[in-house]
């Protein structure tokens, strides 16, 4: 061996070294497991998403971008970098990085407030900040951070949670951010769902369930009154927008031409599918019928091309993600690897359900999309980085010998 080639060799041999002292703390080495059924079922649905997507997309595209893979590619590039990261994350401690949860808090509320003076409006709603070409949904970031904070406080102040301050404080954490998404992006889907989460968060680490019970029937009750009065005294046109899709959800068919056109050409499309659908790349709802079919009507076009069978899949699918989460949740070998596999739970599960009731016309239309299915980068990159630190805690589980 040359001196160039041992003095090359001893520097690279020094550089790893000194990578590994530096981050040593970071990684966890040794792992009696790791979760590969959970990392299976994100590969499987991502492909599937890219492989629906393309079908999904491709007419569209060809005719406004004049490339039937100009979604695809996006999404496939997104993909490719968030596995990256999901490689990173699934194998760094969790707990290293909690220092930084409470600054990214506090820029997600301070990114959705920036939106509302510096974001783009893009098809009718300014809910994106453009960084020259790059566009990123703040709205996205808050979901994660809120879950990471929520763990943080809830862990800070666990041991009061019987009482009444500390789940209002914590409830007061999570409001600030899906208030925030309300107020300043008009994002009431995902307002919700931060909601969601924090209430399920909350809910996980109570010790009792009365109270949750009946606050859950309290606004089940309320919402149906809401509703039995809109439908009695208002019509389409009359109030806000949301008062209109509350009516065209009652009575999609009487407004099929307007307001009810989108979700009439959803219901077309899975009724066509039947059960084993009309076969892949032959819907003809997306070839210009149905608006935003690659993002939140996509699974109108499963059910139409892969019918029930399809659809049943996905589902599965889905649930078997969260079966592998709640199982993350129990054997996380803390209190707060818990709580955050938790908030993951709640955030695929809440989004997942809301995405096909609103397909299906089961509650009124609002915007949600089909996590690793719908087209969106910065969707897809803060779910994979969610999936990546579900990874990295199912790392530090302990087997019983």
């Amino acid at each position: 061996m040359s001196e160039w080639m041992k003095k090359t060799k001893k520097k690279i041999v020094l550089w790893v070294d000194t990578i590994k002292d530096t981050l040593g703390d970071w990684i966890v080495v040794k792992a009696d497991y790791y979760d590969y059924n959970l990392l299976l079922v994100i590969i499987l649905l991502n492909c599937f998403g890219l492989l629906m997507l393309y079908s999904t997309s491709a007419y569209r595209a060809q005719a406004d971008m004049e490339s039937d893979m100009f979604y695809f590619k996006k999404q496939f590039l997104i993909f490719l970098g968030s596995l990256v990261l999901v490689a990173v994350l699934s194998v760094v401690d969790y707990h290293k990085y909690m220092k930084w949860v409470v600054p990214l808090y506090i820029a997600s509320n301070v990114l959705l407030v920036a939106t509302k003076l510096i974001g783009r409006e893009v098809n009718g709603a300014k809910r994106w900040i453009y960084i020259g070409p790059i566009s990123f949904q703040p709205a996205e970031l808050a979901k994660l951070a809120t879950i990471l904070f929520l763990a943080v406080v809830i862990v800070k102040v666990g041991y009061l949670m019987d009482g009444l301050k500390a789940p209002a404080i914590v409830m007061a954490c999570g409001a600030v951010p899906s208030l925030f998404t309300y107020v300043f992006t008009k994002n009431l889907s995902t307002a919700l769902i931060i909601a969601g989460i924090t209430v399920m968060m909350v809910f996980v680490a109570h010790p009792k369930t009365a109270p949750f019970v009946g606050f859950a029937a309290a606004v089940v009750a309320l919402a149906a009154v809401l509703v039995a009065v809109i439908a009695a005294t208002m019509d389409v046109g009359e109030g806000t927008f949301r008062i209109t899709r509350i009516l065209v959800w009652l009575n999609p068919e009487n407004y099929m031409s307007g307001d009810g056109y989108q979700i009439m050409q959803a219901l077309y499309a899975i009724g066509s599918g039947g059960f084993f659908g009309k076969g892949l790349g032959n819907s003809t709802q997306k070839l210009q019928a149905l608006p935003e079919s690659q993002n939140d009507m996509i699974f109108s076009i499963i059910c139409e091309e892969l019918g029930l069978f399809g659809a049943l899949i996905v589902t599965i699918l889905f649930a078997f993600l969260l079966y592998r989460l709640m199982f993350i949740a129990k054997n996380a070998p803390d209190l707060l690897g818990s709580l955050i596999a938790v908030g993951i739970f709640a955030h695929i599960a809440l989004q997942v359900v809301l995405n096909m009731a609103v397909v299906t016309n089961a509650i009124p239309t609002t915007g949600v999309t089909l996590p690793f299915i719908s087209y969106g980068g910065t969707s897809l990159l803060f779910l994979m980085a969610e999936m990546g630190i579900a990874l990295g805690i199912s790392r530090q589980i302990r087997l019983k010998n």
